[in-house]
Formats: structure tokens, sequence, C-alpha cells
């Protein structure tokens, strides 16, 4: 099924990329580029927003930080498990046969971008429930439902990739290694399953909560552009329509949904045609799998970055380290100062 993927038998290093073989390098050069740049993004950019919500005690109030801090982490895990890639392309010994290498880091990675995907589809129902029932919110989504429901993530999410040992492969994550690319083959039913159970449900519960948000958010925008208006012709004064607060966080949404599904959609189209045997290419195997996966930074700057508390806290942290650097640069100038008063001292 992956014939296309099988390695060059000229002594050459497998590579899922030709051109980033070069005579005078004894890897592939291209491949390691592109897995490491992404892995000290993904890794620096969550380690940042982990950092600022346990420094940050005022974005813990938020119910959706509980599912930005359980995609952090597994974003997190997603950036320090591409070390694993990265060793093998640079021909670093390791201890275990690479068919268990690769399937083991194959199922990891697929778990934690489950988690991932379940966290998105989470936040969105959260923002629903906040939008459609804002009076029994709080008695709806309590922070022991909201740990509970994050157990739960993990947990499916490691029970629907687990038949994936036996029965095919749930991806295309290891096929930086050349076992899981010529001969761990992917299966139309397990590929199925995984549509079935993960990506399908998802893709649905976002698009139905965000459609509906937006229009809630437009039925409101509307009611209180009218009130506007009424009472300002009551008043003499001209009305001036502006848009509701909850339009424009449903356009951030938007924003973020259509970003995620930019990045994935690639990858699941190509999924589904490679299982069925319509098509298999080396090239949008690599180029499709590791977009995918650069989500892992995309999800801790838009996410992150699109809440207000956050860039608060970012920039508190921020006067925080310089003031710091600053105290030190002050701190070692002061006894850089002393130490050549008194060396000038002895010499009188």
């Amino acid at each position: 099924m992956n014939s296309s993927l099988v390695g060059n038998q000229s002594g050459r290093p497998f590579c899922l990329l030709a051109i980033s073989y070069l005579e005078t390098i004894n890897f592939c050069l291209l491949e390691v580029v592109v897995i490491v740049f992404l892995m000290v993004l993904i890794i620096s950019g969550n380690i940042i927003v982990i950092f600022v919500f346990h420094c940050a005690p005022l974005l813990n109030h938020h119910t959706t930080s509980y599912f930005i801090q359980t995609m952090a982490y597994a974003d997190l895990l997603v950036g320090v498990s591409c070390l694993v890639p990265s060793l093998s392309l640079l021909h670093y010994p390791i201890v275990l046969s690479e068919s268990l290498v690769c399937q083991i880091f194959g199922y990891v990675v697929s778990v934690l971008k489950s988690v991932s995907m379940a966290s998105l589809a989470c936040i969105s129902i959260d923002r629903y429930i906040a939008i459609t029932k804002p009076l029994t919110y709080n008695t709806l989504v309590t922070p022991w439902r909201l740990r509970i429901c994050i157990l739960i993530i993990w947990l499916y999410s490691c029970l629907v990739f687990l038949p994936s040992f036996h029965w095919g492969k749930p991806g295309y994550h290891g096929d930086v290694f050349q076992w899981c690319a010529s001969s761990w083959n992917t299966d139309p039913y397990f590929t199925l399953f995984i549509v079935v159970m993960l990506y399908a449900p998802a893709a649905f519960i976002v698009c139905f909560t965000y459609f509906n948000i937006f229009r809630i958010c437009q039925q409101h925008t509307k009611e209180i552009n009218e009130r506007r208006v009424r009472f300002s012709s009551q008043d003499g004064e001209a009305g001036e329509a502006q848009p509701c607060p909850d339009k424009r966080y449903a356009m951030v949404l938007f924003r973020i949904t259509s970003v995620f599904y930019i990045l994935w959609l690639p990858y699941i189209i190509y999924f589904l045609l490679e299982s069925s045997n319509v098509y298999s290419n080396r090239v949008a195997s690599f180029l499709t799998t590791w977009l995918a996966i650069s989500n892992s930074f995309c999800n801790c700057v838009i996410y992150s970055l699109s809440n207000s508390v956050f860039q608060k806290g970012l920039k508190r942290l921020s006067g925080a380290i310089c003031a710091s650097c600053a105290r030190q640069r002050v701190a070692k100038d002061s006894s850089t100062s002393r130490s050549k008063r008194s060396s000038n001292g002895c010499h009188v």
C-alpha cells in the first residue's frame, strides 16, 4: 500500500523528501530542519502559555482556560515527542527496534492531537452554553465537571487509537521511519473507525456550535441596534448602530476554526485517499502530516493571544522579567564598580 515510500536501496539515507538529500551530508537535511524548527516553536510557545497561566491566577477564573491549558500540555508533549524522529533522521542510535519506536511515536502523537482536537470541540460547547444559557451557565459548568471532562478526553483519545498496534497505521506521524513508511500499512476500516469516532464528531460539534453562536450574536446585535435607535429617536439624538461584543468574539472563534481546518483538512483528505488506495505520495505524506502538527504552535498563539486577560498576564510577566534583568544588571554594575574601587585602594 505504501510502496512509493520504500527506502532507497543505493545506500543513501531514507528520506521522504528526495530533494533533502545532499551528497556531502549523510542524513535527511530538509526533514531535520523542518521538524527541529517546528519542535522549537511548539515547545517554546506552549511553555510560555503554561507559564503565563500559572503566573496569572486571574486566567483560571475562565472556564475555557481549563481546555486551553489541556491543549497547551498536549501540544507541548507533541513538540517534545518530535525529538524522536529528529534523532532517527540524524542516525542517532536508538535502543528499541525501529518498528516499535515508530508505532509508539505514531500512537502517542495521534493521542495528543486527538486531545487537542477534542479540547477545541469542548471549548466550542462551553461557549455555546455560555451564550444560549447565560443564567444557568455557572451551575451547569463547574470546575469538577470540567476536570471530569478533561479526564474523559484523555481516556477516550487513548482508547480510540489503541487498536492501531494490531489494526493499522493511525496516521503518518511515523513515516520518517522507514519501517513505518514501507511496512506499516493503513487499513481502510480502521481509518473509517477513526473518522467516525473522532474526526467527524469533532467537526460536526465545532461547525454546529460556532454556526449557532454566530447566528445568535447576529440576532443580539440586531436587537441591540433596534433598541438603541428607538431610544435615541425618543431623545431626539441620532442613533448609531454598534456591534455587540459577542459578535466580535464569534468572529475570533470563526478565525480560530478556519485556521484549524486549513491546517488539518489536507492531512485528513490525504489520510482518506491513501487508506482507500486512491493516491499515495511520500512528499504529500510528509507535508500534510507536519502541516497538521504545526497546529500545535498555532493553538497557543491564536487561542491564548486572542484572550485579553492572557495578553495582560503576558505583558505583566514580560515586565517582571525585564525588571528582574534590570536589577541583576544594576547589581552587577555596582559590584563591578566596588571591586574596581577596592582594587584601586590596594595600589595606593
